[in-house]
């Protein structure tokens, strides 16, 4: 891929795809980060003597349709702190071309807001490409779609090329996917097996070991005979969670499942929870965290690893009664030697939660394009760079 680095963008009108998409409450953005992440980006493009367009999306409107609740407005009014100068908003710019010069930047409004955004609608990246002489691919969290904003609009503009944040995802994914230091651990958190069947089974043959966490863990725990009661798990997928027990087995991957829990009579902060070994679950009672045993053997594990690469967490941690599994496991991690690469929404407010920000050595933007990308799918939003 080319990368905005190499390329003269003096005078020219630089369109980059970033992703914005940030929670905002009541007009305030609550949490910046990937604002932050894409703020290097920005500067660069200007330094580099650019006149700069942004587009990204915000939430899930409905295409086609303006809705001031999805409106980029405090996107556009924390860019102009941010970068000392004024950032237009600009709402109408499929026909009329925004007034932006060399040092300057705009943003453009919610790219979901135009129809065909998601189709990736010929005509709809033809109108993007025409606003640009650069287009500029730099939200990683995006990359995975094939939208008009993330995909069409390269095959239409004379130059397209990654941004640095792009690129530096990229070239990490590899490294740890290629030539990883040994042993390699990989933490796969998450509701259900169903939606991590593939990334689980792409781990097995990159692995040393695996440790599964949350509802994903109890499908393999009653895959293996143990009760789990009440707790989220999928009974329909148990001879598959077999299948890659086996599977890891012939590999000599070590899978680690939880040896104790917490357990809880209902899904509540205020609920009345015990903790329990694993064989002494109820009918009546949901696994909401690990036990105290089984936090410090993850943490044990991860201690004698030389990468770990962590995706979700392994217990209900936003509810306190059920944090403890995840915050000694992020401690672990934290404290960890080896070269930790964390991802995903749940893994990154953990890691906020907790406080290990500058503990883990690459935070992904794209929790999403992560999992397909160590998947082995091809995502459009690259492919179409390296083309």
């Amino acid at each position: 891929m080319r990368s905005l680095q190499d390329i003269d963008v003096k005078d020219k009108k630089v369109l980059m795809r970033l992703d914005l998409n940030v929670p905002i409450k009541e007009g305030k953005i609550t949490s910046d980060a990937r604002i932050q992440a894409a703020l290097p980006t920005i500067k660069m493009a200007l330094e580099k003597g650019g006149a700069v367009m942004i587009m990204a999306h915000l939430g899930r409107p409905v295409e086609g349709e303006y809705d001031e609740s999805f409106s980029l407005a405090p996107v556009a009014s924390y860019l102009s702190e941010a970068l000392a100068q004024e950032v237009k908003l600009v709402k109408d710019y499929l026909d009329n071309a925004p007034q932006v010069q060399s040092g300057q930047v705009v943003l453009l409004e919610n790219v979901r807001f135009n129809k065909g955004e998601k189709k990736n609608d010929a005509g709809l990246a033809k109108q993007y490409a025409q606003l640009a002489d650069v287009f500029v691919s730099d939200g990683f969290g995006v990359v995975h779609r094939a939208q008009a904003s993330t995909h069409g609009v390269a095959e239409y503009v004379e130059i397209a090329c990654a941004g640095p944040l792009v690129a530096k995802e990229v070239e990490t994914l590899k490294s740890i996917l290629l030539n990883p230091k040994r042993p390699m651990l990989a933490i796969v958190g998450g509701a259900k097996v169903s939606s991590k069947l593939l990334v689980l089974k792409a781990f097995i043959d990159k692995v040393d070991t695996l440790i599964p966490g949350g509802g994903i863990a109890n499908t393999f725990m009653a895959a293996k005979g143990y009760n789990v009661g009440s707790s989220l798990y999928e009974p329909d997928l148990l001879n598959e969670a077999r299948e890659m027990l086996a599977l890891a087995k012939e590999k000599g991957v070590n899978v680690v499942l939880p040896m104790d829990v917490v357990v809880a009579d209902e899904f509540s902060e205020n609920a009345k929870t015990a903790t329990k070994s694993i064989e002494d679950v109820a009918e009546n009672e949901m696994i909401l965290d690990v036990g105290p045993q089984t936090a410090e053997l993850f943490a044990r594990v991860i201690s004698e690893m030389q990468t770990i690469i962590w995706n979700g967490p392994v217990g209900v941690f936003e509810m306190k009664p059920f944090s403890q599994g995840t915050q000694r496991l992020a401690q672990a991690i934290a404290e960890s030697e080896g070269f930790s690469f964390a991802g995903g929404g749940d893994t990154i407010a953990a890691i906020n939660q907790f406080n290990i920000e500058d503990k883990v050595d690459y935070v992904s933007t794209g929790g999403g394009s992560m999992l397909e990308y160590i998947e082995g799918k091809t995502l459009p939003g690259l492919a179409v760079l390296e083309d």
